[in-house]
């Protein structure tokens, strides 16, 4: 059981969680399989390791691992075509709308605390107004240890003077989880999200099955 306290900031993780980013991974993914003469993949099988990076999903889709000499080239053409599509067809979770609405109402500022990078996460971010009011963007640029590392949730609540006991961090993937509670924050995990398992219990992290329950979850 989760210690109570006054919660102070709410931090997000951001693919899966607050935006379902999947649709342009799998156009983006399944455009440079095409491109190279291999096979596209089910939507589904790309949408469960979004939350995994861009080296899984060419680890899947060309079905080689990194030590490949072909890896990083079918990488690079990858987040090069991600880069054109960031935007497309993504889309906020339903839901979210109202737990940033109920965040502001109620005085609580949050931010987001990603594995993704900076380069592709401000303009994705940009494109949603309802974020806007997100009071940082933590990003693998900014650190030295991406998560399940705690480092950029405890960097994010130096930022903002927030006692990590008065966070509350919440992802769709164990790794979010996992930091979340190495940083000392509560921890909610998205089940609509991408790598969740409704068989496991995530060390007593809170669960949702709907972003709009996050809300009855925060204090």
């Amino acid at each position: 059981m989760q210690e109570s306290h006054k919660t102070e900031l709410v931090l997000f993780d951001l693919d899966g969680t607050l935006i379902d980013t999947a649709p342009d991974f799998v156009l983006s993914l399944n455009k440079i399989l095409e491109f190279n003469g291999r096979k596209k993949l089910n939507k589904n099988i790309i949408r469960f390791h979004v939350s995994d990076g861009s080296a899984k999903l060419v680890e899947i889709g060309f079905k080689i691992n990194e030590n490949d000499a072909e890896f990083q080239k079918f990488r690079n053409e990858l987040l090069n075509e991600y880069e054109k599509n960031l935007t497309n067809e993504s889309e906020i979770f339903d839901g979210v709308d109202d737990v940033i609405s109920y965040l502001n109402t109620n005085n609580i500022i949050f931010g987001i605390v990603t594995n993704k990078p900076y380069k592709y996460a401000k303009p994705i971010v940009n494109n949603f107004e309802i974020l806007n009011a997100s009071k940082v963007l933590i990003c693998p640029d900014h650190l030295s240890h991406i998560k399940p590392d705690p480092e950029g949730i405890l960097l994010a609540c130096s930022e903002l003077n927030i006692n990590p006991n008065n966070c509350v961090y919440i992802g769709d993937h164990e790794k979010d989880l996992e930091a979340g509670i190495n940083a000392g924050a509560k921890t909610i995990g998205c089940m609509y999200g991408y790598s969740l398992s409704k068989n496991e219990n995530y060390d007593g992290s809170m669960l949702v099955e709907k972003a709009v329950e996050i809300i009855d979850l925060i204090n």
